[in-house]
């Protein structure tokens, strides 16, 4: 399950050492834990993981034995993805493997993402998952790739390693498995000083149409 722990004052949020899917209990979790960071004032909010998933995204054995209640829970999903997009505080996601699915689209919401270089594919592969993306999932790739790089990331469920991931935009640095976690650090670190309403604001009014699709449900 998730975690919380400081590094100067930066939130880190591990989220676990298996697959990490949303179960809701997981969801409940994170969101615990964001507000106990929030709360203590932490600068900036670092995410993470300790195996080699960051996240494989939705629980599909809930959602089968759950059916019924599919859309509360893909709501769900999306008040997350919401709350990362806006948080107020510097966000950066540090990926020490790999993020599929919905584990990639939380990683999207972050401000930054740091990858490793060796090893691990960041991957939408709802295409061959036959899984329809949602009008708010569509809305936050778009808002955070280029529309080249969201076309194929999107229609070709390409699994795109860190270098490669890099040089399309989909993470904005990579680094060795050991150092995943302080180049995610350096990039945010320096960010923690800025006024946190007035970036709460600004990432409102960038993201306000993904954030509105997001939270629609």
């Amino acid at each position: 399950m998730p975690t919380l722990t400081y590094r100067d004052r930066i939130a880190v949020l591990d989220l676990g050492d298996t697959e990490n899917r949303f179960s809701p209990e997981a969801l409940d979790e994170i969101d615990h834990h964001l507000d106990t960071a929030l709360a203590a004032g932490a600068p900036a909010l670092l995410t993470t993981a300790s195996g080699k998933f960051y996240s494989n995204g939705l629980d599909l054995d809930w959602l089968s034995a759950n059916g019924d209640r599919a859309p509360w829970y893909v709501a769900r999903v999306q008040q997350l993805l919401g709350r990362v997009l806006t948080l107020a505080v510097p966000t950066v996601a540090a990926l020490p493997g790999h993020a599929f699915g919905a584990g990639a689209m939380l990683a999207l919401a972050h401000d930054y993402r740091v990858m490793r270089a060796d090893r691990g594919y960041f991957c939408l592969p709802e295409v061959d998952l036959g899984i329809r993306f949602t009008p708010g999932m569509s809305a936050l790739i778009q808002a955070k790739l280029t529309p080249k790089t969201a076309l194929t990331a999107m229609t070709t469920g390409r699994r795109f390693g860190g270098t490669d991931a890099e040089a399309v935009g989909l993470v904005d640095a990579t680094a060795a498995h050991d150092a995943v976690v302080d180049t995610a650090v350096g990039l945010v670190e320096p960010l923690g000083a800025k006024d946190a309403d007035t970036l709460a604001d600004i990432k409102q009014t960038m993201f306000a149409a993904p954030f509105a699709a997001l939270t629609a449900a």
